[in-house]
This record gives structure tokens, C-alpha cells and sequence, in this order.
């Protein structure tokens, strides 16, 4: 008999590329999203690719009768917790609205895993987490810092109240602190779809190659960097979706009530870099300038990934110029 799975923000970006994967690993998938950053026809296409249908329910992690009708019509074996914005800078400027839903979200769903006697739970959470950090790579111990904005607070403050919830409950969750996800399905049947102006990098370089944005502006080039641009871990978010995949299934073994992993590749890649990867990758020049630092950007952060290797047995499989191949892809087929 299959294990059932709710994933919350499923039709969203890593969301989506992690219900394939739970599909392919024999997992009956439930999705709940409001479609706040996603659209229901990311539904169809991730049945297109797995062969497998799930169902989804259209509404927020904050409304509780949604979430209570779905657990009493099914025995969950555990959680995935997608939900939440996501966006650095925009949480900058709108900081309650962060709280709000990433906070308020991971509370209500807590309240009725309680009632339901629902135990596992993965927890999407971010190397935001670590601040600005002087000597990267940073490993799981690195001491959590003041955030650099109010997205990295919320999920500092999910990660705690995590933590506190698990002390006192017959509880287990997996802390899984990204990276910068990237990239699409090599099907180029779903990848990353911002609604409105991209927030991140890559889907800003993709829509700025489509002609869709006039130029791409680097925020900075005066970080203490090889090249004055920001440092990041980029990783391909197919890997990543493999990682909440060997996360579920660790839950069942873990002695731990609540465990923590970074998930990334390992290597930093400059602002540049990625661009002259995409550029070379896909044999195209790209229309970009150096503009003022943004608020809220941490200057250099990549991860020490010994532990997911060892303990998860997961590696990353796809380096930068797949991850810029797979996104120029999804583009182009966005235009069809």
C-alpha cells in the first residue's frame, strides 16, 4: 500500500518538480496551493510527465477548514511544506505580509498535524538562515545569524518554533536549508514562473533573452568577489527535489526529533559567472548592466554539503551549464 504525502505549494516551483519525484518513488500525492505564485495548469502538466494524477485542493495553508477537511479524508504519512513567499527583496518592502503567510502558514499547519497525529513533517527553510557569513562554506553548524531580511527572519523563526513544537511531541522533522534553485524539467514541461517581474536572477536572465525584460541589472559589483559580484550556491531544482524525497524517507530512521540539512552544490558561482554560463550554454549574448547593491543581499554563501552526501545519501547531480540549459528550455517553450 502506497504512503500518501500533502505538499503544500505543490504547484509552485520547487513544489511541482518534488510531487514528480514523490510520484516516481511510489508515492500517493495531495496538494494544497493557493495559487498565489503558480496556476492550475502546472497540475496537467506534472501528470503529463509522471503519468500519475493527484488531487488539489485551491486554497491557503492559513485557512484551517480547508486544511482540516483534508486530513480527515486522508491518513497522511507525513507533510512536505512548500508555502510560503519567497522573494528577498520583496519582503523587504513588505514585511508583514511575510510574516503573515510564511509564519502563520507553518502554525496552522502544525495545529492540525497535532490533531490528526500526523508526525513528519520537511521543512522548506533557507541558507538565508546563516546571514552574512564570513568564511563560506558554511556546514549545518554554523551559527544562525541575525537575518539580512524579513524573509531569513521567517524562516529562522519557523525553524524555532519547529524545534519547540518537536521538544515536547511525538514529532520528527527534516530542516532543509536551500540554496538558490535553479533550472527546469529537462521535459521543459514545468520549471520557475514568476507572476509579474521576476524576483530571482535566473528567470530575469531567461525573460531578459526572450526579449521580455529590456536588460538585466546586476545589483553590484563592488562585493569583495572575484569579480564584484554576489557569490551563490546554485543548484538545479530537480536535485533539489531529489533531496526531500531521501529526507521523507530518512524521517522513518532518524533518532533526532528535528534534524537540519544544506542542500546546494557545494560551489559558489558569481553573478557573472552564471551569466557567461548562460550565454555560452545557449550561444547567445545577453543585455545586462551593472546596477546599485539591492537591499537586503548577503555579499557571498555557499555550502559544505557532507552531511546530505553521508547521512541522505544525496549528491548533486547537474552542474551550472545544465542549470542554465534546462532554464533557457522552459522558456523558449513558454512562447509556444
Amino acid at each position: 500500500m502506497s504512503k500518501t504525502i500533502l505538499v503544500t505549494g505543490g504547484l509552485g516551483y520547487i513544489g511541482s518538480h518534488t510531487v514528480v519525484e514523490l510520484q516516481a518513488a511510489g508515492y500517493d500525492v495531495v496538494v494544497i496551493d493557493n495559487l498565489n505564485n503558480s496556476s492550475q495548469e502546472v497540475k496537467t502538466r506534472i501528470e503529463e510527465i509522471s503519468g500519475q494524477s493527484f488531487e488539489l485542493t485551491v486554497a491557503d495553508v492559513n485557512d484551517n477548514a480547508a486544511l482540516e477537511e483534508l486530513f480527515a479524508k486522508y491518513n497522511f504519512e507525513g507533510v512536505i511544506h512548500f508555502a510560503a513567499h519567497k522573494a528577498v527583496g520583496e519582503s523587504v518592502d513588505y514585511p508583514v505580509m511575510y510574516y503573515q503567510n510564511n509564519v502563520s502558514g507553518l502554525i496552522s499547519l502544525l495545529g492540525v498535524m497535532e490533531k490528526h497525529a500526523v508526525s513528519n513533517l520537511i521543512f522548506s527553510s533557507s541558507c538565508t538562515v546563516y546571514g552574512e557569513t564570513k568564511n563560506p562554506p558554511v556546514t549545518e553548524q554554523t551559527p544562525i545569524q541575525k537575518a539580512e531580511s524579513p524573509y531569513g527572519t521567517s524562516k529562522i523563526l519557523c525553524e524555532e518554533i519547529i524545534t519547540d513544537y518537536a521538544k515536547h511531541k511525538d514529532f520528527k522533522s527534516i530542516l532543509l536549508r536551500y540554496f538558490n534553485p535553479v533550472g527546469a524539467h529537462p521535459s521543459s514541461k514545468i520549471g520557475e514562473l514568476p507572476l509579474g517581474v521576476p524576483n530571482n536572477l535566473v528567470p530575469y536572465i531567461t525573460q531578459t533573452a526572450a526579449g521580455i525584460r529590456e536588460q538585466l541589472t546586476v545589483f553590484g559589483d563592488d562585493y569583495n568577489t572575484e569579480d564584484g559580484t554576489c557569490i551563490r550556491d546554485y543548484i538545479h531544482v530537480l536535485d533539489l527535489a531529489k533531496a526531500h524525497v531521501k529526507a521523507l524517507s530518512y524521517c522513518d530512521k532518524m533518532a533526532e526529533r528535528v534534524d537540519v540539512f544544506n542542500v546546494g552544490t557545494g560551489n559558489g558561482n558569481t553573478v557573472l559567472e552564471v551569466i557567461r554560463a548562460f550565454e555560452t550554454v545557449n550561444n547567445l549574448k545577453l543585455n545586462y548592466k551593472i546596477g546599485p547593491r539591492r537591499g537586503g543581499d548577503i555579499e557571498k554563501i555557499f555550502a559544505e554539503t557532507t552531511k546530505v552526501n553521508d547521512v541522505l545519501g544525496w549528491t548533486a547531480q547537474y552542474d551550472i551549464k545544465d542549470m542554465m540549459q534546462h532554464a533557457w528550455a522552459w522558456q523558449q517553450g513558454l512562447g509556444e
